[in-house]
């Protein structure tokens, strides 16, 4: 898609040939945040300014490098034992969720993380796509791939009515400076539903005596579902494990280690770079507590658990009619119908069992993460791709019908999955990007901005000053 003046984004490759000669060390020892951007006002006493420009919207060859940092980079190499060294036993070698690697890390390669983008001409989902086929890294390519990923959810930028932004819409002066026209922001969840099952299922295979027992601290700390497996000695009942302890099952750092680097990336464009506060996570999703005051925002789909008396002491909710505060998200649908986000649990699966076995099946049934040996034919050099498949552990399935029990159990006991945290977490921090007010930042500070970020027009745009809007 080329920009609206009809220059092609190879025209533009100036910068982007920049950014990949650009040293990394000197990126990040010269990272700052940089909160006002073009067109922006900033009231502020003696030190006030008003910009005497127009919002410039980023182009979608710099937009298109952004993109390109939260989706697939490549495939992950499972470099891990297969075999205790102690014993010679076998270990559990495939714990992760997908092949397809990222710029960031993630636990088991879950891979929960979803990104939205906002900018002037609406709010797109993201869509995650599979490793690109040849150069990824070409100006035409990324804008090509950019577009492809993006699907329209809202035909205007996510945000609150004028004159909304006191709290709770916003924190105090973000209200000012975030999510204005021009900007485009980049904003985090993470399906936190299919890699609580699988990191349920990788505790269920530690060695004879080191598999928790799990209990609900939630519920005087009975066993979670697990008597059985307590009884048969499957389990270690001197190794309680509470369920609210295992919270989002650390799902939820890969968010912050993908903003970081866009952050970085930003930074070396000579763009201006932000990560704060979101709009109320609440208000953004379209929680029912909110919608009212709101409307329904990005739309996602909520469970709300029908209140039971033991809600009082378990979950401090008195009555009936404050059943909402535990209402949480579970899914995204596109205007179309198309999934977008499908969480692990009802009402995308009739039971929890059913889950489970979704993701086992998305694991190693046909065509799926260990099903596919292409894949690994890829991964792997001569045949050793063939060798790890064959050799490497899979799931007992003591393994699987314990998660079983443990899911059902939340599930039944709680009214939702999980009980201790969403399903569909939202770190409550976006990243913003936009063209910077240069001018703002040479009145007032004495290194306000970098090379990168004053040679940014001669480089990034093909008349040296003002970028072209997106298409």
């Amino acid at each position: 898609m080329a920009p609206a003046d009809g220059t092609s984004a190879a025209a533009e490759g100036a910068g982007l040939d920049d950014l990949l000669a650009r040293p990394l060390l000197r990126t990040v020892w010269r990272r700052r945040t940089h909160r006002v951007s073009r067109g922006a006002n900033v009231p502020a006493g003696s030190m006030s300014y008003r910009s005497p420009h127009e919002p410039k919207p980023l182009s979608d060859l710099e937009e298109a490098v952004l993109i390109a940092l939260t989706g697939c980079t490549g495939l992950t190499m499972p470099d891990r034992p297969f075999e205790d060294p102690r014993d010679g036993k076998p270990i559990m070698a495939k714990p992760n969720l997908t092949m397809y690697g990222r710029t960031a890390g993630s636990p088991d390669n879950a891979q929960g993380t979803h990104f939205f983008m906002i900018n002037d001409t609406g709010t797109y989902y993201l869509r995650k796509l599979p490793p690109a086929p040849g150069e990824p890294l070409t100006a035409d390519a990324l804008v090509a791939r950019a577009a492809e990923s993006k699907v329209r959810v809202l035909d205007h930028r996510l945000d609150v009515a004028e004159g909304m932004r006191d709290f709770p819409a916003y924190l105090d002066s973000n209200r000012f400076l975030s999510n204005l026209p021009g900007t485009t922001v980049f904003f985090p969840v993470v399906d936190l539903s299919h890699q609580y099952i699988n990191a349920l299922m990788y505790l269920l295979t530690q060695p004879d005596g080191a598999r928790p027992a799990f209990v609900d601290d939630r519920n005087l700390y009975r066993p979670a579902g697990v008597r059985k497996w307590l009884r048969n000695g499957f389990l270690n009942p001197a190794l309680k494990l509470p369920l609210g302890a295992l919270g989002p099952m650390r799902t939820q750092i890969e968010a912050d280690l993908l903003l970081q680097n866009l952050m970085l990336v930003a930074d070396a464009m000579g763009l201006g770079a932000w990560i704060h506060a979101t709009l109320n996570p609440q208000v953004a999703l379209g929680d029912p507590k909110f919608s009212r005051a709101y409307g329904r925002m990005l739309g996602f789909t909520f469970v709300t658990p029908r209140w039971r008396l033991a809600d009082l002491w378990r979950w401090h909710v008195p009555l009936p009619k404050y059943a909402t505060l535990r209402s949480h998200p579970v899914g995204l649908t596109s205007r179309d119908g198309e999934p977008l986000i499908t969480a692990a649990c009802p009402p995308a699966y009739k039971t929890m069992t059913d889950a489970v076995d979704a993701v086992v099946r998305a694991k190693f049934g046909p065509g799926g993460t260990y099903g596919d040996k292409d894949v690994f034919a890829r991964i792997y050099k001569e045949d050793y791709g063939q060798r790890y498949l064959a050799e490497a552990s899979e799931y007992d399935e003591r393994v699987v019908e314990c998660a079983r029990d443990v899911c059902a159990y939340i599930h039944a006991t709680h009214g939702r999955f999980p009980a201790h945290t969403d399903a569909i977490h939202v770190p409550g921090v976006w990243l913003q990007a936009h063209h910077v007010e240069e001018e703002y930042y040479d009145r007032f500070f004495t290194t306000g901005l970098t090379e990168a970020h004053r040679g940014h027009a001669g480089r990034w745009h093909t008349d040296g000053s003002s970028p072209p809007s997106p298409s």
